[in-house]
């Protein structure tokens, strides 16, 4: 996918504007997860957290319910000059049915595939660990598979965030946990400490989507970070 500053490079250049036409959202970036306080800080709502924390960046508010989720839309300003308006959303489906909103927005805001991005949680990444992918199967994620369904499509970026399976290398849980268990409980206190560091390089990595495209975000971030054994 080409970056959305070359899709949408007659935007720039307007001081004040903050989308190309009629305040419609550039790009739609979607962060997995399940509502409710008692979730929050479940390792499987990495996504919730990651895109809480863009938002934070950014001084968006998830002040919008629509189409079954809470929703942040506004302009954002990067360092490199690129600017636009985007939608962020936390479905309020639970995850296994994150495409009954996802599908929905994307009609309604008339988002195609390629300008959407899902944030997620993959057990089969070591903790901390990033990885973005462009299209391709849901890897056994149900919220995936369900907005693959609802879009009819599955040629949309990915971002995983790693949060290992049980009884893994550093990711000390006990080696008979069910996976299941396991993503529905916080991360520890050691977790914790890697896990700040990693939201913080997931956010770092959806600005490169939206500024330069999904190729370099997977060129600059899919790497072991930089000092990590």
């Amino acid at each position: 996918m080409p970056g959305l500053r070359a899709l949408l490079g007659q935007y720039r250049g307007r001081p004040g504007d903050e989308s190309p036409a009629a305040g419609a959202p550039v790009a739609m970036i979607v962060g997995l997860g399940n509502p409710g306080p008692e979730y929050a800080r479940h390792r499987h709502n990495v996504g919730f957290q990651v895109v809480d924390l863009f938002a934070a960046r950014h001084r968006l508010e998830f002040d919008k319910f629509q189409k079954r989720a809470r929703l942040a839309l506004g302009g954002v300003e990067l360092t490199d000059g690129w600017r636009g308006r985007v939608l962020l959303a936390k479905p309020m489906t639970y995850m296994n049915s994150s495409g009954e909103a996802v599908g929905p927005l994307a009609a309604f805001y008339k988002i195609p595939p390629g300008r959407v991005l899902v944030v997620h949680d993959d057990l089969d990444l070591p903790l901390a660990r990033l990885r973005l992918r462009a299209n391709g199967s849901p890897g056994g994620q149900k919220g995936v598979a369900s907005i693959i369904r609802a879009l009819g499509a599955d040629a949309f970026g990915r971002l995983k965030v790693g949060i290992s399976r049980p009884g893994g290398q550093g990711s000390g849980a006990p080696p008979a946990m069910d996976p299941a268990d396991y993503v529905l409980q916080p991360f520890s206190a050691e977790q914790e400490k890697e896990m700040a560091l990693a939201r913080a390089r997931a956010v770092d990595a959806i600005e490169t989507w939206l500024s330069q495209g999904i190729e370099a975000a997977m060129n600059s971030f899919n790497a072991e970070p930089t000092g990590k054994a």
